[in-house]
């Protein structure tokens, strides 16, 4: 059935039941004019993302459950980056009306099964006509100890967390048509790009630890989100290229752009973070639990270098996504 059949108050009261729970916090959800919360004691994280169809996916090779996932998980890697800890969610949807209602029903699987995942609350939204599929979410948190982006100093040193450029590898196995399952050393970076995982978890206990002193997701390449702390910081940083992690599937699969897609693919949403040196011992013990791996340090003099096993140095070249500026049709 088409989404011009269905109608506009049927497909609100089908998010209705299919979101029907509420948190403790929650006075009033879906089906008024606005939801209702009742305020905490902790400070109040915001996010919001915008997906449009075309520019941050491409719905033949995106099946609508994992948009569905992203177009939440892409916010909650927002509040991992500030440490917090995600409450609440709104909706807004642009629905193109000979849109079918099963693609529809996918997607909201899968926004509820990200939601379920990281005890999210869907408390309202909105829903319009649009000529390409439109999808804005936006996310309420909370956090004790928040990390932002301007606290990197000199002598601190780089960390990441997974394996930066397996989205972008993935995205580029996605174009040439290899799926989930058709080669299961291709799987995990493909898993990386359809259904990526944010670092709720670390960042809470990176920040909860004191152990962070800047943090960012990596959304656009790790090129781009070490320049936002580097700016935000006043500082510059080195990357040692020896200590890029690379995964079994970049090895096989990346072949010599295999470092061009660590330093510069976006759409990882790990984290990147900097830290005090003397906090390595908490850091190795955190690093028992999540993938960690350190990769350069904070210099004084602005500008990123990159490091070689000789130790010469070159400056990076910043690359990666930008609306407006990139010819990228897929982050």
């Amino acid at each position: 059935m088409k989404l011009e059949r269905l109608g506009e108050r049927e497909l609100i009261e089908a998010i209705r039941r299919e979101f029907s729970s509420a948190g403790r916090r929650v006075t009033l959800g879906i089906g008024d004019d606005a939801a209702v919360l009742r305020p905490g004691k902790l400070p109040l994280i915001l996010t919001k993302d915008l997906l449009v169809e075309n520019v941050d996916f491409i719905r033949r090779l995106h099946a609508a459950f994992f948009i569905g996932r992203k177009s939440l998980n892409v916010n909650l890697s927002d509040i991992a980056a500030m440490g917090g800890t995600p409450k609440y969610a709104l909706l807004g949807l642009g629905f193109p009306p000979d849109l079918s209602s099963r693609w529809v029903r996918e997607f909201l699987a899968g926004f509820e099964s990200a939601a379920r995942q990281a005890g999210v609350v869907l408390v309202g939204g909105d829903l319009s006509k649009a000529k390409e599929i439109v999808i804005s979410v936006t996310v309420l948190g909370e956090g004790l100890k928040l990390v932002t982006r301007s606290g990197a100093r000199p002598g601190h040193l780089a960390f990441i967390s997974g394996y930066p450029g397996d989205a972008k590898l993935g995205f580029e196995l996605t174009l040439k048509r290899i799926s989930l399952g058709g080669d299961k050393r291709a799987d995990p970076v493909l898993r990386a790009f359809l259904d990526p995982v944010p670092q709720i978890h670390l960042g809470r206990e990176l920040a909860r630890s004191n152990i962070a002193s800047a943090m960012i997701d990596t959304s656009d390449g790790l090129s781009v989100d070490l320049m936002h702390i580097c700016d935000e910081s006043g500082v510059g940083a080195e990357i040692e290229l020896s200590s890029l992690p690379l995964s079994a599937g970049m090895k096989i699969f990346g072949g010599k752009r295999s470092v061009a897609y660590a330093l510069h693919g976006g759409e990882d949403f790990g984290l990147l973070f900097t830290s005090p040196p003397a906090k390595g011992r908490l850091l190795d013990r955190l690093a028992k639990k999540f993938r960690i791996t350190k990769i350069g340090r904070i210099t004084r003099k602005k500008g990123i270098h990159l490091v070689d096993r000789s130790g010469r140095r070159t400056p990076l070249e910043i690359k990666g996504y930008e609306h407006f500026t990139s010819k990228e049709t897929s982050r």
